[in-house]
């Protein structure tokens, strides 16, 4: 570009390309002699250069259970010059991220940020900061990821308790009361979207619920925000996790997260360290949350500049389509999709009103082999989709129709790739289905 010094500092070596042979041959020379030297020392290598694959990534369309494709827009943000992490800019890069995942989330909680790491380190974040040893956490476990919050809950000695549903099924409010009173919790976990079943927990009546019994309440929303109807603050969730590679769209490696001021509270009047040095909210909230203490930000640890960037244009990307007209969209093309998939004989594992529209979960047909299927469509169509995970594992397949992947054109894609697939292993269609 015309005014690239300006735009890209260093661009001004690049006007040495020309140089680039001669400085070769010098540091071939350099090279050599050092070479020599070491050899006689003790610094002779041990480990050869090794044999590795060569690098090209196959062009797959991701509609598994996550990741889905990254949008162009953002994978593009990922190349962007660099600055520090307690750059000016980052800094007030970062307060932009923090205003897009309230709109995103529907809160107004001052504490929302981007995590450093995926979306487990999110949810992780919240059982180790939320939860103090001998403290009663309560676990909707309907699924592969409730189990996980269980594992979590117990490695930092909480008293796990548990209210129990058939995977693809979710909890209704009375039952969720009853397990409230029973055990007193002080933390409520619940999954507002279950990625391993394609169920979506309604959160209506939790909020008040919770803050009637002074407990706080966790919501999972991993698969479900900027897809599907979220409200952090309507519904009186204290504390949420999230992910960015499913209808975000953006690569994996940073994941939201938002507490609320009386999660805030409960982290502040800790009794006890927070046991994880690198989740420590507390500390983290002195780097990212500006004024946090009355005091200038501090260092804690690296962030992920490059996966900021990306975090930061995605989230751009949902205020440009509004949130209403998204979630609009992934329910439309998930209707279109469960309209095909039904008529070609197909059953959906879970109950339409509960269905998730950015992850869908379909029964294997009897005498299918659901890892067949699966490995058919990826090898043939280039087309990722998931098998079951946990109790489903071998019983459902998973399809995700997620962010820039939530259109008719590939709904319909999925549809016929699949029948591929079936037709392959002599499944019968219904007379009625057309080809």
């Amino acid at each position: 570009p015309g005014n690239a010094r300006e735009t890209y500092p260093y661009s001004r070596y690049m006007s040495r390309a020309r140089a680039a042979p001669l400085f070769a041959r010098i540091s071939s020379r350099v090279t050599a002699q050092v070479s020599k030297r070491s050899m006689s020392t003790a610094n002779k290598l041990e480990v050869a250069l090794p044999e590795v694959n060569k690098f090209n990534p196959p062009n797959r369309l991701l509609c598994g259970p996550g990741p889905g494709n990254a949008h162009p827009r953002v994978l593009s943000k990922m190349s962007l010059p660099q600055v520090g992490h307690l750059d000016p800019y980052f800094l007030e890069l970062m307060e932009d991220i923090k205003s897009l995942l309230r709109y995103t989330f529907q809160t107004k909680n001052e504490f929302t940020i981007p995590v450093s790491g995926t979306g487990s380190a999110a949810m992780e974040a919240c059982v180790a900061n939320l939860i103090e040893p001998g403290e009663t956490m309560l676990i909707g476990v309907n699924g592969y990821f409730g189990n996980r919050l269980v594992d979590m809950a117990g490695r930092y000695h909480a008293k796990v308790e548990t209210i129990n549903r058939p995977w693809g099924e979710v909890f209704t409010l009375e039952e969720i009361t009853a397990a409230v009173e029973k055990h007193k919790p002080t933390v409520l976990a619940l999954i507002h979207a279950e990625t391993s079943t394609g169920a979506r927990q309604p959160f209506e009546g939790v909020g008040e619920l919770c803050k009637k019994h002074n407990v706080l309440l966790i919501a999972d929303t991993v698969t479900s925000i900027s897809g599907v109807p979220l409200f952090i603050d309507k519904w009186g969730i204290d504390a949420s996790y999230a992910g960015t590679q499913k209808a975000l769209s953006c690569p994996p490696g940073v994941a939201p997260l938002t507490f609320s001021d009386r999660a805030m509270k409960k982290l502040m009047d800790r009794k006890t360290p927070v046991p994880n040095w690198y989740l420590d909210m507390r500390m983290i909230a002195s780097y990212l949350v500006k004024g946090s203490g009355g005091g200038a930000r501090s260092y804690h640890h690296t962030a992920p500049i490059s996966m900021c960037y990306a975090l930061r244009e995605a989230l751009e990307m949902v205020k440009e389509e509004g949130l209403e007209a998204r979630w609009a969209r992934h329910q439309a093309t998930a209707e279109e999709f469960w309209k095909h998939l039904e008529a070609m004989g197909l059953e959906m594992l879970v109950a339409h009103e509960h269905r998730l529209p950015t992850l869908t979960t379909v029964k294997v047909p009897p005498g299918i082999d659901s890892k067949q299927v699966v490995t058919y469509i990826l090898q043939k169509y280039e087309i990722e989709i998931g098998n079951g995970l946990g109790d489903l594992a071998g019983k459902a397949w998973r399809i995700g129709l997620m962010g820039v992947n939530s259109r008719p054109d590939i709904a319909m894609t999925l549809v016929a790739a699949l029948r591929d697939a079936l037709k392959q292993q002599g499944f019968k269609f219904p007379p009625s289905a057309k080809l």
